[in-house]
C-alpha cells in the first residue's frame, strides 16, 4: 500500500512523498510504500472519527480477512505471501508468524463465502446500536459481518445479515456516516438498514428519482 502526497507537488513531478512515511531513507524499500504484506485490498477505509484505516483483504485459496491499521502508524506487515489470513500459505523465507500483524478477522472461504468486500465504520445516527462497528460483507455468500474494537488490544466479529448471493461489491458512505453496498451484476445500490436491536441487518434498494 502506497502513501504520496499530491496537493505540495510542482510541474516537475505529479507528486511527492510525505517525509514521514515509514521507509523513507530505506534503500531496500520504495518510499511511497506505506504497509507491507496485503495481497488484494478490496476496498479500504478510514475511520472519520479516529482516522483508523480499516481493509478487506481477499485471499488466495482459503481465508478471507479483515486488517487494522490505527491512525498515524505506518510500515506494518500483514504478512502475505506467508500468511493467508491467520493460516500458514508459503512460508519459505519468511519470518515467525509473530513478526507480522495478523488479521482481526478472518474466515474459511470453502464454507462462508470467497472474496471479502471491505467496508466502513458506522458512524451514522439512525441505528445507535450499530455506532463504531465495522461492516464488511462477502461477494458470494451475501454475509455481512460486523467488527467492533473496544479498546486498544481486542476485536470481535459477529454475523449482522445473510442476504444470499447478492454480489456485493464496494460500501459506500453518505455526509451522514450512513451505509450503503452496491450489488455488482444487477447494478442495484441498497441502504444498510437495521431491522431490530439485535444487530440484525438488511439492504433496501434506494428507488431511482
Amino acid at each position: 500500500m502506497l502513501r504520496i502526497d499530491v496537493n505540495n507537488s510542482d510541474a516537475s513531478t505529479p507528486y511527492v512523498v510525505p517525509s514521514d512515511n515509514p521507509f523513507v531513507g530505506q534503500t531496500a524499500y520504495s518510499p511511497e510504500i506505506w504497509a507491507l504484506g496485503l495481497r488484494n485490498p478490496w476496498r479500504y477505509s478510514f475511520d472519520r472519527l479516529t482516522g483508523d484505516m480499516w481493509i478487506g483483504d481477499v485471499g488466495q485459496v482459503t481465508r478471507e480477512e479483515v486488517d487494522f491499521q490505527p491512525a498515524g502508524v505506518g510500515g506494518l506487515n500483514y504478512g502475505w505471501r506467508c500468511y493467508e489470513g491467520a493460516v500458514a500459505h508459503l512460508t519459505s523465507g519468511c519470518d515467525p508468524q509473530s513478526s507480522y500483524t495478523g488479521p482481526v478477522f478472518d474466515y474459511d472461504n470453502s464454507s462462508m463465502g470467497c472474496s471479502m468486500t471491505g467496508g466502513f465504520i458506522y458512524r451514522g445516527s439512525k441505528y445507535p446500536d450499530l455506532f463504531g462497528v465495522y461492516l464488511n460483507a462477502d461477494y458470494c455468500s451475501g454475509r455481512i459481518g460486523g467488527t467492533t474494537h473496544p479498546d486498544d488490544s481486542t476485536f470481535s466479529t459477529i454475523q449482522l445479515a445473510n442476504l444470499g448471493d447478492s454480489e456485493f461489491s464496494a460500501f459506500g458512505e453518505d455526509k451522514d456516516g450512513e451505509l450503503y453496498i452496491a450489488l455488482l451484476a444487477s447494478g442495484k445500490i441498497q441502504k444498510i438498514t437495521e431491522i431490530c436491536s439485535a444487530f440484525q441487518l438488511s439492504a433496501t434498494q434506494i428507488e431511482s428519482p
